[in-house]
């Protein structure tokens, strides 16, 4: 069997840039231990597959190790297949996904917008190995009713650039990934994301923390748009904006690869 596989480099204007998923349209489903397999062969943060259904796409993401219920940035890389390979004349797409039906629209400047759940964080206790990993003293911790993350807030950009964590007890957190973030000196909020437990060890770019994220700081910082940056190696760059119940989160995406996996 032959498919098709494109790396997209999302939330990026040029390659080398932001978070390169793999996208892998297929006629129809492959058995969930294939997919698995391919994305542990891809070793890259998420695999994104989808299958045509109806008048729209089913899609699916799997990291190396397991499947996720939301991924920004594998979302985006699926649209500008979706856009630039098999409906070039299509401005608007909408996939089916765990976490619902998520639309994707095509705008100017190759700019794409994701429609995405609103996610209210709250303060929380945060538990031992979220502070010991951190190796460092957040100023608050907080976590949504219906997501898997903490996110600890520090007082400034450079504490979140600084922060060197120590993976092994974060990964004891699992299902639990952990966000850091800041107000920006660029950007109007800045962040990282660790994920060990689901093989990710530091997410380049991280599409769907932007759910909790974009109300908290909107609310933080009195604007219901903003720009933000994920402060990762690679960098990012995203443009939120605050809606009732959801929230845009809009960047670009360039093709670096494309060919074809044998099983």
């Amino acid at each position: 069997m032959r498919l098709r596989i494109y790396q997209i480099d999302a939330f990026a204007s040029r390659v080398f840039r932001g978070n390169p998923a793999a996208v892998v349209p297929l006629p129809e489903w492959l058995g969930d231990a294939q997919l698995q397999s391919i994305a542990a062969e891809n070793n890259l943060s998420e695999t994104a597959f989808f299958v045509p259904q109806d008048e729209h796409f089913h899609l699916r993401w799997f990291t190396p190790t397991q499947e996720v219920r939301l991924c920004g940035h594998a979302t985006l890389a699926a649209a500008s297949v979706v856009f630039s390979v098999l409906e070039t004349s299509s401005t608007d797409v909408k996939f089916e996904t765990l976490s619902g039906i998520l639309n994707v629209q095509k705008g100017a400047g190759n700019l794409l917008t994701m429609d995405f759940p609103k996610l209210i964080p709250k303060t929380c206790e945060p538990p031992v190995p979220l502070l010991e990993g951190l190796r460092r003293k957040p100023v608050e911790v907080l976590a949504t009713d219906t997501d898997t993350n903490y996110y600890a807030v520090y007082e400034n950009e450079a504490a979140v650039r600084a922060i060197g964590p120590n993976l092994s007890l974060l990964a004891n957190l699992h299902p639990y990934g952990v966000v850091v973030t800041a107000v920006g000196e660029e950007a109007d909020f800045v962040s990282r994301y660790f994920a060990p437990g689901y093989g990710i060890p530091e997410d380049p770019v991280t599409g769907s923390i932007h759910c909790a994220l974009t109300p908290y700081w909107s609310q933080r910082l009195g604007k219901p748009v903003l720009h933000a940056r994920q402060v990762s190696k690679r960098g990012g760059e995203l443009e939120c904006e605050d809606l009732p119940g959801r929230v845009l989160i809009s960047g670009q995406a360039v093709r670096y690869l494309e060919g074809e996996i044998y099983i």
